[in-house]
Order: structure tokens, then sequence, then C-alpha cells
């Protein structure tokens, strides 16, 4: 159950990812829409990568990176929101919740 905590972290890590990108490509069309579609995202991997990844050599520390993270994964649910995709919206904002207490019930935040 553990393990599977943690498979589900990271694939709500990569469901933000294609939020943004699907974000990204809604605002706006042609070209920029491209472009959006594609820094969203990576903008979002830096950050994560400089501040929450486990091997990060700015990682923050646990007080202030729990807030980091939920942050990038509200707004990805923001940005579901705003590309008129409440239901998906709902259920990633669901899932990242679920995630979060068993991240906190099995001491896993540090992972």
């Amino acid at each position: 159950m553990r393990a599977a905590n943690l498979f589900a972290k990271f694939m709500l890590e990569l469901a933000a990812l294609a939020a943004f990108a699907f974000w990204g490509s809604t605002i706006a069309s042609g070209i920029a829409a491209v472009v959006i579609a594609i820094a969203a995202p990576f903008v979002m991997a830096v950050l994560w990568g400089w501040f929450a990844a486990p091997r990060a050599k700015r990682r923050l520390p646990l007080p202030a990176r729990v807030p980091f993270e939920l942050g990038v994964f509200a707004l990805a649910t923001v940005a579901l929101v705003a590309a008129s995709s409440t239901l998906a919206a709902v259920v990633f904002a669901s899932a990242v919740l679920i995630n979060a207490a068993l991240l906190t019930v099995f001491g896993q935040w540090e992972a």
C-alpha cells in the first residue's frame, strides 16, 4: 500500500504536467498555443525539480515543501477548471487530497 501511494504521487505529478499542457493549449491558438502548452509544464517541471524532487540540491525543507507541492497541484486544478474541464479538476483534486492524507498517515512526505 505504501509503495502504491508513492506511485500515485508520481502519477499525480505527471497528471499536473498534463493539466498545464492542456491548459496552455486552450488559452491561445496556433503557434502560441503550442508554445504555451510546452512552456507551462516545462516551468512546472523545472520548479519541481529544483525545490521538491527527492534528489534536488535545493530541496525545500518539509514545512515549506508540502505547501509548495500542494500549491502546484492546486494550480494544476485551477488550470483544468480554466480549460473548462471541471470534472477532470474535481477528480484530480480529490486524488491529490486522498494521496496527501495517505502521505501523512504513512509518514511518506520525506520520500
